[in-house]
């Protein structure tokens, strides 16, 4: 029977973190018997809250519920110490984030699209879904799927999504260099730089739209304000990653910034062309990630905790 140990960080999100947990479990029964899954909740708040939302749960999981307190406020810190616990039983381990709510058949989708094409690892898209009484505009524009991992069904895969993956628990046995930079930790980032250089050394990716998960956005992030500052910092962390990544030169993401803002700025003409709205709100969080990456240029680095 395969062993999954699916780790968790969580920060300042008790309730969230308890839904996900009953999601989690949820996927536990329905991969039976073909795998085992035991979950491992890194708690980063300082005063170790998420250990009471672990506590109601009990020996719910078939390999255990098991706490670890990190409190370093650092997701790096507390994304390696997951990554340690997990591999201690699982032979995958699988990664999450305390935001999310998984299928029910999400463990059995992972496995069976590393069946299918005998991958190291496996990942799949991670949707945003906004609360109903948004407002109009934030579910009429594509803000549900800004920034989403998007390839071919199967296809092998330059990098994989920390909130939904799932990687061959002997690589980081073989590979103890290859952790969560602490650096990156309360820039952000810090996931496309570790499975950026997993991929280097050797680690074979593959994707599949069948494991997405759902980040359940709360109110305050149906704001323009919140959208265009995610926005930024993306754009900001593209360019601290690329640069960490040694994946591309300066001179070339000042271009990539430049041709997304210029792109940006024709949308709404293109879009209102073929008789469509102009979604400018979303022409703006466009140029504001393109204006994240020239800042990157400058020396900025923004912090995710202040987005």
């Amino acid at each position: 029977m395969t062993r999954i140990a699916v780790y968790v960080c969580t920060y300042k999100r008790n309730e969230p973190l308890e839904r996900l947990l009953h999601t989690l479990h949820s996927a536990a029964q329905h991969v039976l018997p073909d795998a085992e899954v035991g979950v491992v909740v890194v708690d980063d708040n300082p005063d170790g809250r998420a250990q009471a939302v672990v506590e109601q749960f009990g020996p719910e999981f078939p390999l255990g519920l098991h706490y670890r307190h990190a409190g370093s406020q650092n997701i790096s810190i507390a994304r390696n110490v997951g990554l340690e616990a997990a591999a201690e039983f699982g032979e995958w381990v699988a990664m999450t984030d305390d935001d999310i709510v998984v299928p029910e058949d999400w463990f059995r989708q992972h496995l069976e699209l590393q069946a299918r094409t005998s991958a190291d690892a496996t990942t799949g898209p991670l949707l945003l879904k906004f609360p109903g009484d948004a407002p109009s505009w934030i579910h009429d524009e594509p803000f549900d799927s800004f920034g989403l991992l998007d390839y071919d069904e199967d296809a092998r895969v330059p990098i994989c999504a920390t909130g939904n993956s799932m990687l061959r628990a002997t690589f980081l046995a073989e590979n103890p260099s290859i952790r969560f930079d602490p650096d990156l930790g309360v820039l952000g980032g810090e996931d496309m730089v570790f499975y950026r250089a997993a991929v280097g050394a050797g680690l074979r990716c593959h994707f599949s739209t069948k494991t997405a998960v759902f980040e359940m956005e709360p109110d305050e992030r149906s704001t323009l304000r919140f959208q265009l500052g995610r926005a930024m910092w993306m754009g900001n962390t593209k360019y601290l990653t690329n640069i960490r990544a040694g994946d591309a030169s300066r001179f070339r993401l000042l271009l990539r910034s430049g041709k997304v803002m210029v792109g940006a700025m024709l949308r709404p003409a293109r879009l209102l062309a073929g008789g469509k709205p102009p979604q400018l709100r979303f022409a703006l969080a466009l140029f504001a990630e393109g204006l994240g990456t020239m800042l990157g240029q400058v020396g900025v680095k923004l912090d995710h905790h202040q987005v």
